[in-house]
C-alpha cells in the first residue's frame, strides 16, 4: 500500500505552465519527437495546491486537454472571468 500509482504521482508534480498566444484556443506543445499537440485549452477551476502557489488564488488559467500543460491569459487580452462586455 505504500506504493503510489502513477495517476497520484502525476496528479503531485507541477505541470509546465506557459503563456497563452493572442486568440490561442489549441495547444502548440511538441513531444520528443516533434509531434504537435494540438489539445484545445479549456479552462481549469479546480488548481491544485502547488499550482496555486504559483500562480495566486482564483486566478485565470487555462489547461490542455491532452498534455496538462497549463496556460496563463494572454496579458493583452481582456479576462474571460467576467459577463459579456459590450
Amino acid at each position: 500500500m505504500a506504493e503510489e500509482t502513477p495517476e497520484v504521482a502525476q496528479v503531485s508534480a507541477v505541470p509546465k505552465i506557459k503563456t497563452r498566444k493572442p486568440k490561442q484556443r489549441a495547444c502548440d506543445e511538441r513531444n520528443e519527437k516533434g509531434k504537435l499537440c494540438a489539445g484545445h485549452l479549456k479552462r481549469w477551476y479546480d488548481l491544485t495546491p502547488e499550482v496555486e502557489a504559483i500562480v495566486g488564488k482564483g486566478a485565470e488559467i487555462y489547461r490542455c486537454e491532452f498534455c496538462k500543460i497549463l496556460f496563463r491569459p494572454d496579458p493583452k487580452q481582456q479576462p474571460n472571468s467576467y459577463t459579456l462586455r459590450y
